[in-house]
């Protein structure tokens, strides 16, 4: 007896059921992907001329501003994931719509009008613009890396707007751990901070579980280990202090405790914030710290800020909001 034809018949339903199958996949996708984004552009009169206090308010995902006189907030800025802003520019960061997960940066100037735009892999995490506004970086969640056995890992990259040059990954440059070049493929950067000269920087770097507190030179293009257990560090406005979260415990409910390190003798203390604090803080002027807590255990979710000398008591800024930036 003669079979093939109803092997071709099997055959050509499996090749449409594979066809049907991508096709729907692929049309999730492209759907996915050209859904509409809350707006990129800040209303005409929310600007960064304003000096106070700049953050995302978590109830309308916008950049909203309090001033130093209190009142009510102003409103209408960019619609932003995570957001800071120093000197003449403003840095939004946006999660993209669709699968694999993608961040826009948003290089904003004064007026927060769109500079610049650009899109890198991964889910939006951390940014920093130096003071005078000049370098810019942003840090993004990866996933899939084969050596991220947490389950993640980064991707952070540096822009130079004086020259354009864009470093898309910052994990090639040349790094020194304990005075020894340092080579792995586990090694994850996040976190950068700038100093005032838009050129040395810190920031965090991972390997082996490990982190460690590194200075960089962006002209040699160099980086080396100053410190262990320091992550998302924050350069203080006279450079002379960095606020960071240090692993304090290996509860995952409440690993971290926010903590300033003196660069001229890598002392360091903690501050009074008794909370887990998972941020990038942001210094809001030369003796206050301020960064997001989500909120439990009686404290409401929000900005808060804390004494940089370790005395005081934390105090509730910005109720529901993130990414504080302090402008003037």
């Amino acid at each position: 007896m003669n079979h093939r034809p109803s092997q071709l018949r099997r055959l050509a339903l499996v090749v449409f059921a594979v066809l049907l199958l991508g096709g729907g996949s692929l049309g999730y996708v492209l759907h996915a992907r050209h859904r509409d984004l809350p707006p990129a552009a800040a209303d005409g009169s929310f600007s960064l001329a304003e000096p106070g206090l700049y953050y995302r308010d978590s109830a309308t995902g916008r950049i909203a501003r309090r001033s130093g006189t209190g009142g009510p907030p102003a409103t209408g800025g960019p619609a932003c994931e995570r957001f800071y802003a120093a000197g003449e520019r403003a840095l939004c960061l946006r999660k993209l719509p669709g699968i694999p997960a993608r961040t826009q940066a948003l290089v904003l100037d004064r007026q927060l009008r769109e500079v610049e735009r650009l899109t890198v892999p991964g889910i939006p995490n951390r940014a920093r613009v130096s003071a005078s506004g000049n370098v810019l970086s942003w840090t993004a969640f990866a996933i899939g890396d084969s050596y991220a056995t947490t389950g993640f890992s980064t991707r952070t990259s540096i822009l130079d707007l004086r020259t354009g040059y864009l470093i898309k990954s910052m994990e090639e440059i040349p790094l020194t751990i304990d005075g020894t070049r340092y080579h792995a493929p586990d090694v994850n950067y996040w976190g950068v901070t700038f100093a005032r000269d838009d050129n040395r920087f810190y920031a965090t770097v991972s390997t082996k579980s490990r982190t460690h507190l590194v200075e960089g030179d962006l002209h040699a293009w160099s980086a080396k280990a100053l410190r262990e257990n320091v992550e998302c560090p924050s350069l203080s406005p006279d450079n002379t202090r960095i606020a960071f979260k240090k692993k304090v415990s290996d509860d995952p409910a409440a690993p971290w405790r926010l903590y300033v390190l003196d660069l001229a003798d890598l002392r360091e203390h903690p501050l009074a914030e008794m909370h887990s604090v998972d941020d990038q803080a942001a210094w809001l002027d030369d003796g206050t710290v301020g960064y997001a807590l989500p909120g439990g255990e009686g404290r409401a979710a929000g900005i808060w800020s804390v004494p940089a000398d370790g005395t005081g008591e934390p105090r509730l800024l910005v109720p529901g909001g993130s990414s504080p930036a302090a402008a003037s």
